[in-house]
């Protein structure tokens, strides 16, 4: 018998930096590496000869990219180069930012949330940290959980800085998801790192896995999480405010947001934690502002006084709610309007018509507010029917219920409106009440238009003229709030800190956006836009007597805030010379 060869240890000049140049996505780059790099890894023979260029592997992946036929292959494609090579990710992904962000966010990331526990195995390699999946069984194990996150990370001095959390219990328009959630806090992550420059080293995508009560996950075999129906309400908020303790004192510094929450727990969250926590909800506070940044600049392009618009909303769950508190803000900080006098220019309408006090069922408690008590027992059960008792000149649908402002309605508005506004924000695309293309063709091409989700521009037939939609994506807002975050460490988030945000992003657009009659800047601007945003932040911070970071207080208000704020954004490398940091 032929005896095989004694193996014998591959010495390095520095082994474990060497390790963790082969194990680390962030650092290993893979055919890039230099042939005397290789030989100090241990990895001469192991890789093809060639030594490759940076741009060749972005040529490559894209390449591969746009062969895959689905927009879910595309997805699982995109995660797997993430989590294999993290520098040639962002890379693409900066490079290419209006078509590959619908890939990793909406509308994607609602498909691969529908089937996440079917493609999780196949997103990363094993071993690769795909974030915390935190058990409601678990929960006197939280100090056990977050030490096995540390002593796994591949640099435990560099700690999650910032987190999104969610249940999964009301992802987009789809509803609860449980454990499959999860592909909504990984994606949000990744547009802080690309939109803002977060160091991705430092992010942490959180699912609470408190069960599901959607009957076909507890019945599907290749489900992930927890098979149990989801606890009553004092069940919950116990086990969240276990997990928030846990992690702030693990993470005493961490940004905590909120996402896809159910309704009433979103805002009994917020409103828990708001002034005792570091933390901000996307859903509730982000849309709220990146909508009033739209609707500033709607109002702009609008004939009629700022003071005399009417504003309906379809649907009011924790999105719409949050989103008309926000706009309230507008009438009283730009006019001077009382809040009594800026709640009254809001109707909000769900699936049984009108909300009024004396409607007849009980009400949700988020729903109260905005409650009409001028109706004079009247009750109006449709859209159309609301319609023409208000004469909207705002129609604002947050309901995901798709083509619901149909024909007729978009018609209604056309005939109460010269430049009728029209915002149709549910996510995902299965979801909008009407596309931009439906909103033209239906009212005589004079809609002023921003969706939550993207369309394509719309030509004119007779005149051939090219018009852009708006589209009120959460990406304008959150990232640059998050970097303005980190950096400011405010004790807490202010409302005056929110609608300065969206103020800073309204006033964003260039001299090209704004002759064009555009409500929101360039997608392709966003590292831009998240510099206003963050700076406008740290500025209201200061003004509020919140911020703590010591940098910050020192600089103040000058002009250096915004210069500090673009210098600590993390860049994805652009060649391989940037590559060779590591000394190995």
């Amino acid at each position: 018998m032929t005896k095989s060869p004694q193996r014998s240890p591959r010495v390095f000049e520095d082994e474990e930096a060497a390790y963790h140049w082969v194990h680390s996505s962030f650092e290993n780059q893979g055919t890039v590496v230099p042939d005397d790099v290789r030989s100090k890894l241990g990895l001469r023979g192991l890789v093809p000869a060639g030594v490759d260029s940076f741009a060749n592997q972005k040529e490559r992946a894209l390449e591969q990219l746009r062969l895959k036929k689905s927009e879910l292959e595309k997805y699982m494609f995109l995660s797997w180069l993430k989590n294999t090579n993290l520098q040639l990710f962002y890379r693409l992904l900066l490079d290419n930012l209006e078509e590959i962000t619908p890939l990793i966010y909406t509308p994607t990331v609602g498909s691969a949330c529908l089937q996440y526990s079917h493609i999780q195995p196949f997103l990363a390699p094993p071993g690769q940290l795909d974030g915390l999946f935190i058990s409601i069984n678990d929960l006197d194990n939280l100090d056990e959980i977050f030490q096995n996150y540390i002593a796994a990370l591949p640099e435990p001095d560099l700690l999650p800085q910032i987190t999104v959390i969610t249940d999964g219990s009301r992802i987009l328009g789809l509803g609860d998801l449980g454990v499959n959630g999860m592909g909504i806090p990984v994606g949000k992550l990744q547009l802080y790192v690309a939109a803002a420059g977060l160091d991705p080293r430092r992010t942490l995508p959180i699912c609470l896995d408190f069960g599901t009560n959607t009957e076909r996950y507890l019945n599907d075999k290749l489900y992930l999480g927890l098979r149990q129906q989801r606890p009553d309400d004092d069940q919950f908020f116990q086990a969240v405010d276990k997990v928030m303790k846990a992690l702030t004192r693990h993470f005493p510094n961490i940004f905590i947001q909120f996402e896809d929450f159910s309704s009433e727990h979103a805002f009994a969250l917020l409103d828990k934690y708001r002034d005792h926590y570091f933390c901000f909800n996307d859903d509730i506070q982000g849309t709220g502002a990146v909508i009033l940044s739209g609707f500033i600049n709607a109002v702009k392009q609008a004939p009629v006084e700022p003071t005399q618009h009417r504003i309906l909303f379809h649907g009011a769950g924790s999105a719409g709610v949050g989103v008309a508190k926000q706009l309230m803000d507008y009438f009283v900080i730009e006019h001077g309007l009382s809040e009594e006098e800026a709640k009254a220019k809001f109707w909000l309408s769900d699936s049984k018509g009108l909300i009024t006090l004396d409607r007849g069922d009980k009400l949700a408690q988020h729903k109260v507010f905005f409650a009409r008590k001028d109706n004079e027992g009247k009750q109006f059960k449709n859209l159309l029917d609301t319609m023409d008792y208000v004469k909207p000149t705002v129609l604002i649908g947050l309901c995901a219920q798709s083509g619901v402002f149909d024909a007729k309605v978009l018609q209604r508005m056309a005939k109460l409106n010269e430049r009728p506004i029209v915002f149709p924000l549910s996510n995902p695309l299965a979801n909008a009440e009407c596309t931009f293309e439906q909103a033209m063709q239906h009212t005589d091409n004079r809609v002023i238009f921003a969706s939550g989700t993207a369309f394509p521009p719309y030509t004119i037939p007779n005149t051939q003229e090219t018009r852009i939609p708006g589209q009120g994506n959460n990406m304008y807002i959150f990232p640059g709030l998050g970097l303005g975050a980190t950096l400011a460490k405010p004790r807490c988030i202010t409302d005056k800190m929110i609608y300065a945000a969206a103020e800073a992003l309204a006033n964003s657009l260039n001299e090209e956006e704004t002759a064009k009659g555009l409500l929101y800047p360039r997608l392709t601007r966003i590292r831009e836009v998240s510099v206003d945003v963050a700076t406008a932040l740290c500025r209201q911070a200061l003004a509020d007597n919140v911020a703590k970071d010591k940098v910050v207080l020192e600089l103040g208000s000058s002009d250096a805030l915004r210069e500090h704020a673009r210098v600590n954004m993390w860049e994805p490398t652009r060649s391989a010379d940037e590559i060779m940091t590591c000394k190995i």
